[in-house]
């Protein structure tokens, strides 16, 4: 229990996939208290994700620090889940005829990171989704060792390993604001007041929001709506073994869940931090471009939903202490990357925080903490 006057090393705000990611890998090293406004952790971005594990999503730092990812995805801390955190799917970047100079693009940009890419023709695309119309598309390009993230089983592994390691999880309390008091902050939450040495800003959508009742300059952060729908493949279609689809100009996608299909038009509405609902004409959208690929029609959806995907202008995220606020460290600014690049990106901002050697593995793939510095935002 949370006490008036309670003291901690690090107060982390936001328990979604980046707190709980980031007080994980702090949890061994202080006092750690995960803060979390919602009912339970995860309930926005991290609650809503369709995530792949897929090297050639996002610019040059996204795909690094996913590659670097990847060993923690494939063997996990031993007893930190009980089940597989990934399993195998595949990608399919899609092209209409008029695409293929963007897909032979994308194919040149990823071989070296994605050795295992390859460049389908029509034929060989129809072989792994026969339901593609072959009016609509040309090509296409297969990263086959992408996975499908189990985000559930991952969330929870670094909550658990927070409380085995002696941290505090507190829900249902929302940080009102907080100033410095001396070498530490004060955080006034309702009933609470914390005391911390270290206030990490994690809380997604709402980062900016956080960092103006702290007194500190935002990082101009656009959460950004995306939505999605479940539906069904006529009974005689089994997708259970397809690929991911996703064209090449992310206009839409598609990919199994389960017996059904997930599907998106790819948007990126720019929002106010909320909770997110899907629109019609969204969902519509949806329907419409997924139907020029499919031979068949999307009779209705089963459910739908939305959810927020923050970035700041290069969608790069933002990992480092605030360069005017000793003490208060950013953790924001993930766009529609957070699951894949969790592990990694928790590491890298976790000897970030500690003032620790900045992992070998992400330098050698060319990132440095300046990449990630929020002091690159500011003008």
């Amino acid at each position: 229990m949370v006490k008036k006057g309670h003291r901690c090393d690090f107060l982390v705000i936001g328990a979604g996939i980046a707190g709980a990611s980031i007080a994980y890998r702090l949890s061994g090293q202080g006092k750690v208290l995960l803060l979390e406004m919602e009912e339970q952790p995860g309930y926005h971005s991290t609650g809503r994700s369709a995530a792949l594990f897929a090297e050639s999503y996002g610019n040059r730092v996204i795909r690094a620090l996913t590659k670097v990812s990847g060993e923690f995805f494939r063997n996990p801390p031993a007893g930190f889940a009980d089940h597989p955190l990934i399993l195998p799917r595949g990608v399919l970047m899609l092209a209409r005829e008029d695409q293929l100079e963007k897909l032979q693009i994308f194919f040149h940009e990823i071989q070296e990171l994605c050795p295992t890419v390859k460049w389908l023709d029509q034929q060989e695309t129809l072989e792994l989704v026969s339901s593609l119309r072959k009016d609509y598309f040309a090509s296409a390009v297969l990263e086959p060792e992408s996975q499908d993230i189990d985000v559930d089983v991952l969330h929870q592994g670094f909550l658990r390993g927070i409380r085995n390691s002696g941290g505090e999880i507190l829900t249902e309390h929302k940080l009102l604001k907080a100033e410095k008091d001396g070498n530490s902050w004060k955080a006034f939450l309702e009933k609470t007041l914390i005391h911390t040495e270290i206030l990490i800003n994690a809380a997604g959508a709402w980062a900016d929001q956080v960092a103006l009742n702290c007194g500190v300059a935002p990082v101009s952060l656009v959460p950004k709506r995306r939505t999605a729908m479940l539906f069904e493949p006529p009974h005689d279609i089994n997708c259970r073994a397809w690929p991911a689809v996703v064209d090449v100009e992310e206009s839409f996608y598609f990919k199994p869940e389960g017996g059904h299909l997930l599907g998106s038009p790819a948007d990126e509405t720019p929002v106010e931090p909320q909770d997110a609902r899907p629109q019609d004409w969204d969902l519509a959208l949806a329907v419409e471009r997924i139907e020029k690929a499919l031979d068949f029609p999307i009779k209705s959806a089963s459910k739908t939903w939305a959810g927020l995907r923050s970035f700041v202008a290069d969608k790069t995220p933002v990992a480092g202490y605030d360069p005017d606020h000793p003490g208060f460290f950013w953790l924001a600014g993930q766009g529609g990357y957070g699951i894949q690049t969790s592990p990694a990106l928790s590491r890298v901002a976790a000897s970030l925080v500690l003032k620790q050697e900045f992992p070998e593995e992400v330098t050698a793939l060319g990132v440095n903490p300046s990449d990630l510095s929020p002091e690159r935002l500011r003008s």
